[in-house]
């Protein structure tokens, strides 16, 4: 796989195949500084470029591009997010690919798609927020339009692109061809909101922003302890147990609360009639309660205490990795368990080319031949 992408979206699509054992190699122009991610040894670089090996090639090269059209002939998959443009202006586009290789597969993200009135726009992450609609329902209402704390149209964005490249190699078993694969910043975050976009395509409502609780269910959001917060989602069917775990059975009696609809319609008010119980004990108490009710719930962490969890550290989120001249720090892993294997953070990421004289070689290139593309700027 020849990974030339940069940024979040196109790292974290082919880091998903990196952490599953695929030969996974980043080529970067030499000298690219990858400024906007941060330091290249901070943490946001190194968790989404693990595994990978590290080749420099200037792809504005006749000699650069040759290289990389030769390590095409082999590759099943060259993943970009480029502009959708460059790529073309590169001569490394599908078709172009195609021609050296028929059972490619081409994994593009760009930030508005590969064509229409917006092709050509550079598109980021709060940007795809904002016109996917994201940030018209998240936050407090009446407090203006809020983004997401974690780079989610970015995140979507690379793991839809990962699920559409397996669709398309699954293909390929059956067709003997290769595809080009394309998703959007803009694409993924419309398709991300799921019911909050339906309620307009289906029904013309349009959504607003609820805060921290649910926009068409109630009661279901975070509610103040006496030391913190903690999210509490009962089901319909749970209102009595809900109602007796909390310790007011008092409300089952209220008329205006007498099904999940009116429930919904006098939600402030029982939000703050809820609130005024759970604020009379610790979040401990009431997940303790919940619990045993088998109603839904859980603390609002910060992040240490997230990693603190014991269910997190049994699920392993937190991988160790071994950095060069650092030592072990951990990383993200992957989310996923299957009973035929496990993803692995094998290796640290690698520095700028570290690894370009090795994969020149393993494409044919003498020692000489690769010396003499160091001269010329070809890698």
């Amino acid at each position: 796989m020849l990974d030339l992408t940069r940024a979040r979206a196109g790292p974290a699509t082919a880091r998903q195949f990196a952490d599953w054992g695929a030969d996974v190699i980043k080529i970067e122009a030499p000298g690219e500084a990858f400024e906007e991610m941060g330091r290249r040894h901070g943490a946001d670089f190194q968790n989404l470029h693990r595994n990978k090996r590290a080749m420099t090639l200037n792809l504005k090269s006749p000699e650069g591009r040759g290289i990389f059209m030769r390590m095409a002939e082999r590759a099943d998959v060259v993943i970009e997010n480029l502009r959708p443009d460059v790529k073309h202006r590169l001569g490394i586009d599908y078709e172009s690919l195609r021609a050296v290789n028929k059972r490619i597969v081409l994994g593009s993200i760009s930030g508005f798609g590969q064509d229409g009135p917006y092709a050509a726009r550079a598109g980021v992450d709060q940007i795809a927020q904002g016109m996917g609609g994201h940030m018209s329902v998240t936050g407090e209402p009446g407090r203006g339009p809020m983004r997401s704390g974690a780079a989610i149209s970015d995140m979507f964005a690379g793991i839809l692109c990962a699920n559409a490249i397996m669709n398309a190699l699954h293909g390929r078993v059956r067709t003997g061809e290769g595809q080009w694969v394309q998703t959007s910043l803009l694409e993924a975050q419309i398709f991300m909101l799921d019911f909050q976009a339906a309620r307009w395509t289906v029904s013309r409502d349009i959504a607003g922003q609820e805060g921290n609780h649910h926009p068409t269910l109630s009661p279901m959001g975070a509610f103040k302890a006496r030391d913190g917060h903690i999210n509490i989602a009962p089901m319909a069917h749970m209102w009595k147990a809900f109602c007796i775990a909390l310790g007011a059975p008092a409300m089952l009696a209220n008329p205006d609360y007498a099904d999940a609809r009116a429930r919904h319609k006098m939600r402030a008010a029982l939000n703050a009639e809820i609130e005024a119980e759970t604020l009379k004990r610790d979040v401990g108490e009431l997940v303790e309660a919940f619990n045993k009710a088998g109603i839904p719930c859980g603390p609002v962490y910060t992040l240490d205490q997230t990693f603190a969890d014991p269910q997190v550290r049994h699920l392993g989120v937190a991988r160790d990795v071994d950095w060069p001249n650092v030592g072990k720090v951990q990383v993200i892993g992957q989310p996923i368990h299957m009973s035929g294997g496990a993803s692995e953070i094998a290796a640290h990421t690698p520095d700028a080319g570290e690894h370009t004289d090795e994969v020149l070689a393993e494409f044919g290139y003498s020692d000489g031949e690769i010396a003499g593309f160091r001269e010329r700027g070809a890698v």
